[in-house]
């Protein structure tokens, strides 16, 4: 009975060194902990939803700006060399 008491108690050592993986179990300044606390903090879905919620918005507030800007080109009446009248739309430079 000895011995299964001692398997036991070497798997639950072993397992207890499987629970805290990555950087949680190492000896860490301080410094480091500041500069990358996404190793040592346990990920929190509802922000993670929150953020990423945000960030489709922002993108889809930039493609709509972009959209409404291209269709919103201002045109002006132009005069050709033979003196015909046509609408043009502006430009730039970098067109």
């Amino acid at each position: 009975m000895s011995s299964p008491e001692k398997e036991t108690g070497k798997a639950t050592s072993k397992e207890s060194g499987f629970r805290t993986p990555g950087l949680k179990g190492a000896q860490t300044t301080t410094l480091f902990r500041a500069i990358n606390p996404e190793l040592f903090i346990r990920p929190n879905k509802p922000v993670m939803a929150f953020g990423l919620v945000t960030i489709s918005l922002c993108v889809a507030y930039i493609g709509y700006l972009h959209a409404t800007k291209e269709n919103d080109q201002q045109l002006y009446e132009a005069i050709d060399s033979e003196g015909e009248r046509y609408m043009r739309r502006k430009t730039t430079k970098w067109d």
